[in-house]
């Protein structure tokens, strides 16, 4: 959640109503600096050239970065002087050094320096400072942290050449201001980062391991949608009966978020269980599946394609299968011929657990590349569904001879533009 700065009158208390409307303009650029993306290294630089052009002569970003100081920017009126300051690897940390930004980093405020202190051969980020000062001509720098719940997180050096004035007390906030403001967006972009990261790593963890199936031909992906984070209702999965045959499977829980990936995470996990113990043929399958589903969980409604595959050691590859209100599989083969498989067609699942469902049967020639697949594949919004079905047909017969993975690969380059939705997909090769 962001968490609001506090309101700028510090930095505009007792100024003529020019400058403090000047000084006002000055903040609200700066949120919206700050607030224009969730790269907040690339907001925090939009901070420095905005800051340059009407608070200092040049502006150093600092953060800290696990036991060092990682120098992000360094914006100057005169591009030549920056170039000279190109950030280059970790400074030392803080801990023990007299310097004044190790200072402000370990809490003590915003300080001003004068003048260029001699260099300390034992101090190494003082060494650093000194020749940061030196390149940019420095007669005075101010220094204020982005400190967020007590932690710094790194600083603002705020740097005026002579002859310049002073900073004066109203400026001093108006930076401290800034620096808060900048400590709050690389917070927030931390914890959007955090939070990416444990949605992937969720999503990673449901989705199925198919290295067991290493005997067959098997591509799958899953892409979440550009907008939400890294997690969402669609899934797949395959894994083999006692019997020798393999169930392939593909569907879409209602909702694009975290709790519609639990749901997933819980519908896939029964649906392994009723198929290995029950030996149903796919259609009964999901009638249990259907009617466990409404009294065990809180799903509401589902779209499902449960295919099994039996692989004879003589004779054609056969797939029985069953659809519950999903995009139909398709059938792509190495002639450019394609098929939708539309048979087995019924309602999709948590309308009535009692409603009749059928199996419906086919051979796989050889060569020929069976693709499951979720509607985020082939829907755009406001376009009918029978152009994104005919668009994938197209592409699916023009790479219908390519390596399965390049087949994958570029079936979702080519049909996967502007994705508002998650898109799962899992293609078998026949031999």
């Amino acid at each position: 959640m962001k968490r609001e700065p506090p309101p700028p009158e510090a930095a505009t208390a007792e100024l003529p109503p020019e400058a403090a409307a000047a000084r006002l303009r000055l903040l609200a650029e700066a949120s919206r600096a700050l607030a224009s993306g969730l790269d907040a290294e690339e907001s925090l630089r939009r901070l420095a050239r905005l800051v340059v052009s009407q608070l200092a002569d040049a502006c150093v970003v600092d953060v800290v970065e696990g036991d060092g100081v990682r120098r992000l920017t360094v914006t100057d009126r005169d591009p030549e002087r920056a170039l000279r300051m190109l950030p280059t690897g970790l400074l030392p940390g803080p801990d023990d050094s007299a310097a004044a930004l190790a200072k402000v980093l370990r809490g003590a405020g915003p300080m001003v320096v004068n003048g260029v202190d001699a260099p300390d051969p034992d101090d190494p980020l003082r060494c650093a400072q000194w020749a940061l000062y030196r390149t940019l001509g420095a007669e005075t720098a101010l220094i204020v942290p982005m400190r967020v719940r007590r932690q710094a997180l790194g600083a603002l050096t705020f740097v005026r050449r002579a002859p310049a004035a002073p900073f004066d007390e109203q400026e001093q906030a108006l930076a401290a201001d800034l620096g808060h403001r900048a400590g709050l967006a690389l917070d927030n972009a931390r914890l959007y980062a955090l939070q990416q990261y444990t949605a992937e790593q969720l999503q990673l963890s449901l989705l199925p391991d198919l290295t067991g199936l290493a005997d067959l031909q098997l591509a799958a992906r899953y892409v979440a949608a550009r907008e939400r984070a890294e997690v969402g209702g669609d899934w797949y999965d395959a894994f083999r009966l006692p019997d020798g045959s393999v169930i392939l499977a593909i569907g879409d829980v209602v909702g694009h978020d975290l709790a519609a990936a639990v749901r997933m995470g819980q519908l896939r996990n029964m649906l392994r269980a009723l198929a290995y113990d029950s030996g149903d043929d796919p259609a009964g399958i999901m009638c249990r599946l259907d009617n466990v589903m409404q009294g065990l969980t809180g799903v509401e409604l589902v779209t499902a394609v449960i295919v099994r595959l039996t692989t004879p050691a003589r004779g054609p590859w056969r797939i029985d299968w069953t659809n519950a209100g999903h995009p139909p599989p398709l059938l792509a083969q190495p002639d450019g011929r394609t098929r939708l498989l539309e048979e087995g067609h019924a309602p999709v699942l948590g309308i009535d657990p009692h409603l009749a469902r059928d199996t419906a049967t086919a051979e796989l020639p050889p060569g020929s590349t069976l693709l499951l697949y979720t509607d985020g594949l082939i829907e755009r919004p406001g376009e009918d569904i029978g152009r994104g079905l005919t668009r994938l047909r197209q592409h699916a017969a023009a790479l219908a001879r390519e390596p399965l993975g390049v087949f994958r690969d570029e079936l979702l380059t080519r049909l996967i533009d502007d994705q508002h939705d998650d898109v799962a997909v899992l293609a078998l090769r026949v031999p």
